[in-house]
């Protein structure tokens, strides 16, 4: 069963989940951080670091969001990143960001479906996706997607949150995030459903070793899981 935002609408997940990001939008910056504790900014960081040696020229960011991703990929030196999200509302905020930071020179932010993106097949040296995998309608094919617009030997990495399974943090974390968090994000974001599709979502996605082997089944090789934080998030890396 698909999981979306809005159940008693009869649109598809897609334009759900837009609508969701232009709702929470003008507050997703802040929840971001605060309902993470700020351990979000260390996961990107790391997951950045996973593309150092590979040294990319030109890095694509699937679901930028606001662009936080984006931002710290510019660690890397690219001469150029391209930051693509299907929320105007996402987009404008984080273009916005872009331009009081002087970023915007470095950094484009285009309205884009991860399943059908608007670039010719190999285009990039590498591609990134934080927290976004899990939103796609059809993960196959937005990973298919991912794997046509890279280079021979280009790179994906995958920041994604996923679901501790130790005793005690697995039930710590199952309350956090079953109670807490979506009365926190509904109060602040005055948005009830993007903070209960939250944790519905990250409950249906193929974590871990399932998803490494839908990497693989799309063509990726050199498919790992590197688990983060008790395993709260994980990151997914793959060569083409």
């Amino acid at each position: 069963m698909t999981v979306v935002p809005y159940k008693e609408q009869n649109t598809g997940k897609k334009e759900q989940v837009a609508r969701m990001f232009d709702n929470i939008s003008h507050r997703y910056d802040f929840l971001n951080h605060f309902l993470s504790m700020g351990i979000d900014r260390g996961w990107r960081r790391k997951a950045v670091n996973l593309l150092k040696a590979q040294k990319p020229r030109h890095i694509l960011d699937v679901a930028t969001g606001t662009g936080d991703f984006a931002i710290q990929a510019l660690s890397l030196n690219p001469e150029k990143i391209t930051g693509v999200d299907i929320s105007e509302g996402m987009l404008e905020v984080g273009r916005k960001k872009l331009r009081e930071r002087k970023l915007d020179q470095k950094i484009t932010l285009l309205s884009g479906d991860s399943e059908n993106l608007p670039f010719e097949d190999a285009s990039f040296d590498a591609v990134t996706v934080a927290f976004g995998v899990r939103n796609f309608e059809n993960l196959e094919r937005g990973l298919q997607e991912i794997h046509r617009v890279l280079r021979p030997n280009g790179r994906i990495v995958v920041l994604e949150f996923s679901r501790p399974r130790k005793f005690p943090f697995k039930q710590v974390y199952h309350f956090y995030f079953r109670f807490v968090l979506p009365k926190i994000g509904s109060l602040v974001s005055s948005d009830k459903s993007a903070y209960t599709y939250l944790p519905e979502s990250v409950a249906a996605f193929p974590d871990g070793e399932d998803f490494v082997r839908i990497l693989t089944t799309v063509g990726f090789k050199q498919t790992q899981c590197r688990s983060l934080t008790f395993g709260i998030s994980s990151i997914y890396t793959g060569t083409k």
